[in-house]
């Protein structure tokens, strides 16, 4: 790797790596609030369910960042695995990001009970959370293209002449998948009335943010030079 591609490469990743130590930093102070750590779940603690939510939130991102980067500077996954690097990539992709919401739920479940919140409020916010990330969905299986939100555009260059979408959801903004995507992580926070569940949403929500800022931002000003 040259240093022109190694400065690429780890471009953004400085804030990332400052940005997540201080999230998780605010999630241990908040770990310590009355509840979070109450309940089990099939025989594991809620701390453990937490702890594992948060590392399959850091797993999904830095793996994003490693095949997105290592795709873009040099097609290094199509080097290695041919035309079907982009498959490789998504089924990791697709598991990852499926155990977001699984993980939230299993907290959510096992910390039940512990936020100070009347279930039919609790239950009535949960609902209305689900209407946008479902119209979200929707949107992106309709306008947007599903491999498009994968980032097929980092493996294939034919995707990069293709116009933003300004359909569905995306009419209100382009980055409608970190608004309203996210929405789902905070259904088990308020359906089941938990503390440790809102906190790591608020994790969850604040970090893909990151992820946006220090590798999708700057991935998208070298892809389509703005």
């Amino acid at each position: 790797m040259t240093p022109a591609t190694t400065k690429t490469f780890f471009e953004g990743q400085g804030l990332h790596f400052f940005c997540l130590s201080l999230l998780l930093a605010l999630l241990f102070v908040a770990s310590h609030m009355p509840g979070f750590g109450d309940g089990t779940f099939l025989g594991l603690s809620t701390c453990t369910w937490v702890e594992l939510a948060v590392a399959n939130a850091v797993i999904h991102q830095v793996y994003v960042w490693l095949c997105w980067r290592l795709e873009l500077d040099g097609q290094n996954l199509t080097r290695f695995l041919g035309r079907n690097a982009f498959r490789f990539y998504q089924v990791g992709f697709a598991v990852l990001i499926l155990l977001r919401p699984v993980l939230a739920f299993a907290v959510g479940w096992s910390n039940r009970g512990t936020l100070p919140l009347s279930p039919w409020v609790g239950g009535g916010i949960a609902l209305l959370l689900c209407f946008p990330a479902a119209y979200l969905f929707y949107s992106v299986r309709t306008y947007f293209g599903i491999e498009r939100a994968f980032g097929i555009d980092h493996f294939d260059a034919s995707y990069r002449d293709k116009p933003l979408v300004r359909k569905g959801i995306f009419t209100w903004t382009p980055n409608a998948m970190y608004v309203f995507g996210f929405f789902i992580l905070w259904v088990p926070a308020f359906l089941f009335q938990s503390v440790a569940a809102f906190w790591l949403a608020a994790f969850s929500h604040l970090y893909i943010w990151v992820h946006y800022y220090c590798t999708e931002k700057p991935d998208m000003r070298r892809i389509y030079g703005s």
